[in-house]
């Protein structure tokens, strides 16, 4: 706020002020997760208790804790972590818990990955939020977070550090989620639904049986002149009906010598002491043939890509040889799920356990939010006189007549201005709090 200022003004910025405050904080944080168990849940790394204890292995601590307990320390938000348990309450942080007053044992159960550490992406590189101005796409399975220049989205700039500084957008095409001063990535924000990584997509046999196929999009190039492609682009596939009757019965006679109806079967005759097939004994289950793997066929380079991928460590994972020839693909081995991605995986015998193995695969997480604030986008005055309404009788009315008495006190400090026609200044109000302040430092001693 500016030394002098007018009363619309000062009101509007108020309103504003509570309008961002009740987007940015619309939840409740009087509650420790910790007594939910496990959970996905948006998880913070406290920093300046990692600093106060560098023997230990970091921590990571709940959104209510976050605000609560460590309001006034550095942090770094995760984001969402499934499968995590609060540790604010427990015995790995040395600074205490005020939403969950008992003491608990470590979570031997949480898994703490580098982003605990402070490290992101392939690349290793440390995550500032006031320098870094790349954009960062989250991982689906292993949930680390990854700079679209590292996942081929877009050509890595000359010089990583500093980023370079940002450029106007040149039309309304570039993405959303495109990074400041960067070209705009190779495939948009709203053309694919979700990222797997390129270690995960290896580890996961249901998805490296798929990477490169229709909707599970890739970014590669045959030789370093070449610029980076997309395969697995859905570009329309022709169906093909296909005759499940038994193909063994071609020597069979018909009923009817005329052809058959359009789209229809023709019965076939019976032989001589053969049962109608409505009286036929159904074939045990284990003598049942498999159903057949739905999963499409996959393009050999990306098998050879992935194979390759096997042998390079994280930070070489997209440094393929010099010699490649055109007859491979190169490239850093992460997949781009389109829209509709659950429905379309293949569930036979050998690509359901892989899927169930990953519940997160077949069925979309619940990830969960602290209760909504009551109070959340009330005006200081509503707050104020919510929390009159909860005092007891004598101490409400001791409230108001002290409200009062400061009303009465800064309409005499006021008084003189508006006889003068002068301008009230901030440091003018300043000046009749600081006065209060100090008359009532005065009494106590």
């Amino acid at each position: 706020m500016s030394d002098s200022a007018t009363l619309t003004s000062v009101l509007e910025s108020q309103a504003s002020l509570l309008q961002e405050a009740a987007l940015a904080l619309p939840h409740q944080f009087s509650q420790c997760t910790y007594s939910l168990g496990h959970i996905r849940q948006a998880v913070y790394l406290c920093l300046t208790c990692a600093r106060a204890s560098p023997s230990s292995s970091p921590r990571g601590i709940c959104s209510a804790c976050s605000i609560a307990c460590h309001t006034d320390h550095e942090q770094l938000e995760l984001f969402p972590k499934r499968n995590f348990r609060c540790d604010c309450p427990t015995r790995a942080l040395t600074h205490p818990c005020t939403l969950h007053t008992t003491l608990e044992e470590p979570n031997d159960q949480n898994v703490y990955g580098r982003n605990f550490e402070g490290v992101f992406c392939r690349c290793g590189r440390p995550y500032d939020a006031e320098k870094e101005r790349e954009t960062m796409i989250q991982c689906l399975a292993c949930e680390d977070w990854f700079h679209e220049s590292c996942l081929n989205l877009r050509e890595r700039p000359s010089s990583r550090e500093p980023t370079p500084a940002p450029e106007p957008p040149a039309d309304d095409g570039a993405s959303d989620a495109s990074s400041s001063g960067l070209p705009p990535p190779l495939i948009r924000a709203d053309d694919y639904d979700a990222l797997v990584c390129s270690g995960c997509v290896r580890k996961i046999d249901a998805i490296r049986r798929v990477a490169g196929t229709p909707g599970t999009l890739m970014i590669v190039r045959s030789s370093r002149d070449e610029p980076w492609r997309i395969i697995g682009k859905d570009e329309g596939k022709e169906t093909t009906q296909v005759d499940i009757e038994s193909k063994g019965q071609s020597g069979a006679e018909d009923v009817s010598d005329g052809p058959a109806p359009s789209g229809g079967k023709r019965e076939r005759s019976l032989s001589a002491g053969e049962e109608p097939l409505t009286k036929r004994a159904r074939m045990s289950p284990e003598a049942e043939s498999p159903s057949p793997c739905l999963a499409p066929p996959q393009d050999p380079r990306v098998v050879q890509m992935l194979a390759k991928l096997d042998n390079c460590s994280a930070a070489d994972i997209a440094s393929l040889s010099e010699d490649e020839t055109r007859d491979t693909y190169m490239g850093a081995g992460d997949v781009f799920l389109t829209e509709g991605w659950r429905d379309r995986w293949c569930r036979c015998k050998k690509c359901l356990p892989s899927l169930q193995a990953h519940p997160f695969l077949l069925e979309e997480e619940e990830t969960y939010e602290p209760p909504e604030d009551p109070d959340s986008g009330l005006s200081l005055e509503e707050l104020g006189m919510r929390a009159l309404q909860r005092l007891p009788r004598d101490r409400a009315i001791d409230g108001i007549m002290a409200f009062n008495a400061m009303r009465d006190d800064l309409m005499r400090h006021l008084r003189p201005f508006a006889e003068r026609g002068e301008e009230v200044k901030e440091a003018d109000i300043r000046a009749f709090f600081d006065a209060r302040i100090e008359a009532i430092r005065s009494r106590r001693q």
